[in-house]
């Protein structure tokens, strides 16, 4: 009988914030509570968000000291005697035995410092989860200088990374994200959901539900749709807007305005939908979508609307960068093309939409190697046995 753990979790966001690690804390986090530990989250502030509750029987901690959009604007000097009140009142409030923190190697020194510094006064656990890499001094340094007793990389691709500056392979420990797939199995939408969004009704449709931003593709999609239309006319692609995420250096509405204007350009608003989804919203996106797309242009640490599309049971085109290749395998359960290249983008979705059983059999595949390795159980259990290494 394994011991039951205090298992503090650090991260600067969480849900109603949005991105993969926040995803994947809403997974993981519930998941260990289920399997007898007690679990809490040191987190960021959010207007309107209460300071301490409850989620899913998780203790959730908030303070603006790790609001990174406010610490961008604010700057990062003089922290240093408020932040290392926080810790000591939080370890003593929860007493870990393993404080495991996410992408806490990059944007504050001093809170990495101190995290070691406490974790070693309380004889916890270090750990980290490496979800990104970056080409910065500060990442190597707090990678490398700081005392982590194992490092979880989300995949192999991250891995190879981290071996590459230097960190000690044996180290380092591979898990790949889970997903609630309990939650995104394949439905039929009600006819709200048409009448909100009546540009959908009989149409082709493409969808790309990573966050608007450029290192996401979203430009090449643009240019791929150029591609489809001349087979497709009708065919319209679904981007997904982001109200409210991390944004440390304050690049997304650049961004948006941009690609707004590419569509503008080419003359595509009939054929592009831009809006904000909600969960329920993004799981009838996937289930009206004929293929789902992920054409990162940024080496992409990992994906996890890939698991999305493949529980849905539908086929996903992605390009050969960072772990996406690792989770998709061409014609298995998906297709692979070379970043930037919009034309083999656009031909393979012409593919696609026009092969009923090809589409069928690509989706079907992709759920049952989703049941197999990606499902909540088992990155969780993954997780847990890194803690007991």
């Amino acid at each position: 009988m394994k011991d039951k753990l205090k298992i503090t979790h650090l991260h600067w966001g969480f849900p109603p914030l949005i991105g993969g690690v926040e995803t994947h804390l809403t997974i993981i986090m519930p998941e260990m509570v289920k399997l007898g530990h007690k679990v809490s989250l040191l987190t960021g502030s959010v207007n309107g968000v209460a300071g301490n509750y409850k989620y899913e029987k998780v203790n959730i901690h908030r303070t603006p000291l790790f609001d990174l959009n406010w610490l961008y604007k604010r700057g990062l000097k003089g922290l240093e005697e408020e932040l290392e009140s926080l810790y000591h009142s939080f370890f003593n409030q929860t007493k870990p035995d393993v404080v495991h923190a996410h992408n806490m190697h990059y944007f504050s020194e001093i809170h990495v410092r101190l995290l070691e510094k406490l974790a070693c006064k309380h004889k916890s656990k270090l750990i980290l989860t490496a979800h990104n890499v970056w080409d910065d001094i500060l990442y190597m340094d707090l990678t490398l200088k700081i005392k982590w007793d194992k490092i979880i990389a989300v995949s192999h691709y991250i891995k190879k990374e981290l071996i590459g500056i230097g960190v000690d392979e044996k180290k380092i420990i591979v898990v790949h994200h889970g997903i609630k797939q309990d939650l995104f199995t394949p439905t039929t939408p009600l006819p709200a959901f048409f009448e909100r969004y009546p540009k959908l009704k009989d149409r082709l449709i493409v969808f790309h539900p990573a966050r608007m931003g450029l290192a996401k593709g979203c430009d090449v999609s643009i240019k791929a749709i150029n591609v489809v239309k001349k087979k497709y006319p009708e065919v319209v692609f679904v981007f997904a807007g982001s109200k409210n995420i991390i944004d440390w250096g304050e690049t997304q509405q650049k961004d948006i305005a941009y690609l707004v204007n590419l569509v503008k350009h080419f003359k595509l608003e009939d054929n592009v939908l831009i809006d904000c989804y909600s969960l329920e919203e993004m799981r009838d996106m996937y289930s009206v979508s004929d293929v789902v797309i992920y054409p990162s242009t940024a080496n992409e640490p990992f994906g996890l609307a890939m698991l999305e599309a493949m529980a849905m049971e539908k086929p996903i085109i992605v390009t050969d960068m960072g772990g996406m290749p690792e989770i998709v395998k061409d014609g298995i359960n998906g297709f692979v093309v070379h970043q930037r290249d919009f034309e083999a983008l656009g031909h393979r979705i012409i593919q696609v939409l026009g092969d009923n059983a090809l589409c069928s059999r690509l989706g079907t595949t992709g759920r049952q190697i989703l049941e197999s390795h990606y499902t909540k159980e088992k990155v969780a259990e993954d997780t847990m046995k890194v803690y007991y290494k």
